[in-house]
């Protein structure tokens, strides 16, 4: 059969022979009211921590991952992240000091139910507590205290991972200068809720789960664990997906020996990963982790999400992926919105994918979410980056479409320590000219995934997002300069975003390309064909991302009708570097406007 990557394709009962123990030297007490006696945790590091312990990010893993991210060396047996962790890679071992730690509940080393009650001298089993997201990560806070770690360089985590980022954030907001979750959210939907309901009912309806208490049984709940395993990874992957690798060979299902229906290539999938689950996890422990994955709830209305996250004084990368309908995309704007809301320093993007919510675990979508990642904590690393005094433009240089010597004259409009909110920032070029002129804070909004892959690399906070639905989650004023630079031409609704543009900040500046430019004329008129010359114009009639083509005199019209006021206005002939006042609507190549 035509098989499809999985997350557990490399994952083993094998517990690596790297893995410490540290132990809580006193009573855990829940969140929910229940104590602990005696916590042990397991743990794994990788790289050398730094002289002032400055290098230390910590790994959350997700419902059914471990301690063991990635291989320590090459004999040591495969980590669930190995194309995330190690050296050279986005979590590079040479730079980092990274620590997964097994979390409470699990039963890959740290005390879960499959661990002895000290009190009874018995396995927990049914009597092993509640345990939430804030448990787990209160037990990573001792763990961190534990190793004489002041202060992570950042968190991160996919799935369950991301709400103990969520977490880390707003539960120890002075302990976290990053925080990255990974295709995760605020609180499950109640569709997500639905099927971990399924999954655990499947589990204890099992004839040998016994109430919980199985350990000492020759049987144990195998079938109901499977059934749950098989409904989790279909909603880890995607409709995309499954049929791409699965309807080619719908009825050739693959030759296995397994108890449940292989009638089908997809139900033989389900079945080989179900029964191969049961061989490294507990029936007891999936429930306890399900059950704290679907409590965790850091704001079911927007009013509460704000108010939680504005605690949290870290900066922040979310990624979603496109065909994750688990964690869709919408849960993860939610939380950008919300950070936005407290003028956070807030990075996102929707990575294009047809993984589903698996994506973050395979290799194929690495070079887009491996990329952020390595940026990511690149920033946190170099936050003087931006620094310096006003950097003047090389006026010889000629105008192309990488090269924008017009940035210079915009410099010039934007006042000191003003915010700025550029719409459409491409690769973020304006951006780094004018993060030279002591500008307070920045931020971008960019529809290309591979232009916010590159804003994001050189250390700019971009939102991936159409402007149009981006601009209306924007409070009024909340910057003191947004930028539509060389792109009114491109966008479909110029009368809403330039209202909302003037919304949403104190001044707006509008620049575009003026299309009766002289030369465009005089080669329409001549040649009869859509002209294309250098500069802003150098694109083929039918490869130009333009949807329209503007005049100076068509904008100034425009705005009069719409009682856009404009404040000042420049004129431009790039190629030349020079200011035009002589019939401009003839002479000019561009325009900058600036409006209110």
């Amino acid at each position: 059969m035509n098989s499809i990557n999985s997350s557990d394709d490399l994952r083993t009962d094998k517990f690596s022979k790297y893995i410490e123990e540290f132990e809580i030297p006193f009573t855990l007490n829940l969140e929910r009211g229940d104590q602990l006696e005696n916590v042990k945790v397991a743990y794994e590091t990788y790289g050398e921590l730094n002289q002032d312990k400055s290098n230390c990010i910590l790994v959350c893993h997700a419902i059914t991952g471990d301690s063991h991210v990635a291989k320590h060396d090459e004999n040591d047996v495969p980590g669930w992240w190995d194309i995330m962790v190690g050296p050279g890679k986005p979590l590079d071992t040479n730079k980092y000091f990274v620590i997964c730690s097994n979390i409470l509940g699990s039963c890959r080393g740290t005390t879960g139910p499959n661990s002895i009650n000290p009190k009874t001298g018995k396995y927990y089993g049914a009597d092993f507590p509640v345990v939430t997201i804030k448990d787990m990560v209160i037990v990573q806070k001792y763990l961190i205290d534990h190793l004489k770690i002041d202060k992570l360089l950042g968190v991160i985590g996919g799935s369950l991972g991301g709400f103990q980022c969520l977490e880390w954030a707003t539960q120890f907001p002075d302990k976290v200068e990053g925080c990255l979750p990974i295709a995760s959210s605020s609180r499950l939907t109640t569709q997500g809720l639905a099927f971990d309901v399924v999954a655990r009912n499947s589990i204890i309806s099992d004839p040998y789960f016994n109430s919980g208490n199985y350990y000492e049984n020759d049987k144990k709940p195998d079938v109901g664990l499977a059934l749950a395993r098989m409904l989790g990874h279909i909603t880890y992957l995607s409709r995309e997906s499954m049929n791409d690798k699965f309807e080619i060979d719908r009825n050739s299902p693959r030759d296995i020996s397994t108890s449940f229906e292989k009638k089908f290539s997809v139900g033989s999938y389900l079945a080989y990963q179900g029964e191969k689950f049961v061989e490294r996890f507990d029936a007891n422990s999936y429930i306890t982790l399900s059950t704290a994955l679907d409590l965790f709830d850091l704001g079911a209305t927007k009013e509460l999400l704000s108010e939680n996250l504005s605690k949290s004084h870290c900066e922040w990368l979310l990624i979603s992926f496109t065909s994750d309908w688990l964690y869709p995309a919408f849960q993860s704007l939610d939380i950008v919105e919300a950070l936005i809301s407290h003028s956070k320093k807030v990075s996102y993007c929707n990575v294009k994918s047809n993984a589903g919510h698996d994506a973050f675990l395979l290799k194929e979508d690495i070079e887009h979410y491996g990329e952020l990642t390595k940026s990511f904590f690149n920033k946190l690393n170099n936050k003087s980056k931006f620094k310096g005094d006003v950097k003047k433009l090389d006026s010889t240089v000629k105008i192309g479409l990488n090269n924008r010597i017009d940035f210079q004259y915009i410099a010039e409009l934007i006042p000191e320590k003003s915010s700025i909110l550029d719409l459409g920032c491409e690769e973020g070029e304006l951006i780094e000219q004018l993060s030279t002129i002591g500008i307070s804070r920045a931020l971008g909004v960019e529809i290309n995934q591979n232009n916010v892959i590159s804003c994001f690399a050189k250390g700019i906070n971009v939102i991936h997002s159409d402007l149009a639905s981006r601009l209306e989650k924007f409070y009024d004023s909340q910057f003191d300069v947004a930028i539509l630079s060389q792109t009114l031409q491109a966008i479909k609704n110029v009368e809403k975003i330039l209202k909302e543009m003037t919304r949403v900040s104190k001044s707006s500046i509008v620049s575009f390309p003026n299309f009766a430019f002289k030369p465009m004329r005089e080669m329409f008129y001549n040649e009869g064909k859509a002209p294309k010359i250098s500069g802003w114009y150098g694109y083929n009639w039918y490869d130009t991302p333009n949807v329209r083509f503007p005049s100076i005199n068509d904008f100034l019209e425009f705005c009069e009708e719409k009682d856009i006021s404009i404040k000042e206005s420049l004129y431009l002939d790039t190629l030349n570097n020079k200011k035009i006042t002589d019939n401009p609507n003839l002479n000019a190549d561009s325009a900058i406007f600036v409006i209110s």
